[in-house]
């Protein structure tokens, strides 16, 4: 029972965040062993309301890999990188598949800055960065587009809702 309730969660979190790349692909698998959290960011400008289910990247071996290695990614989701002080550190696309969109938001829980970040020619050595001009204390990465379909602008206010723990 328990395998099979294992297969269903794994089954569930690749409809919604998309399976990695396939077995022999140039792409890296990680080298942690990490459970992430899940959550809801939620968006409201212009009287509307968008909503996000995020995976949550809050230690540094998470933060790095990310979505990395992903070959698709549900409309409504992406991952929310969480940091221990604010910052101004560069986001990089090695090894990422999928075109992104990224928000960068302050303490306050403001949007600072969006950015399009494109799948490199080669993403295995890539070099690209993509800056905030100004200090953040989270970050998400969306899909590529998400926040112009959405009217989403800098200085949007952002909330985020944890998933409850299951404690498993």
């Amino acid at each position: 029972m328990q395998r099979l309730i294992a297969a269903m969660v794994v089954a569930g979190v690749l409809v919604i965040f998309g399976p990695t790349a396939p077995a022999g692909a140039a792409c890296p698998m990680p080298t942690f062993s990490y459970k992430y959290k899940h959550g809801t960011v939620e968006f409201a400008e212009h009287g509307v309301t968008a909503r996000v289910r995020v995976e949550i990247a809050d230690t540094p071996a998470a933060q790095e890999f990310g979505l990395m290695c992903r070959t698709s990614m549900a409309p409504d989701a992406g991952m929310l990188f969480v940091f221990s002080s604010i910052g101004q550190d560069p986001f990089w696309m090695r090894d990422t598949l999928i075109p992104l969109s990224i928000a960068f938001i302050d303490f306050r829980w403001h949007i600072v800055a969006l950015l399009d970040m494109a799948v490199a020619p080669d993403p295995a050595t890539t070099d690209t960065i993509y800056s905030s001009p100004k200090p953040y204390l989270y970050a998400l990465e969306v899909n590529q587009g998400f926040f112009v379909q959405h009217g989403i602008d800098p200085g949007a206010q952002v909330t985020f809702v944890p998933e409850p723990s299951t404690g498993r």
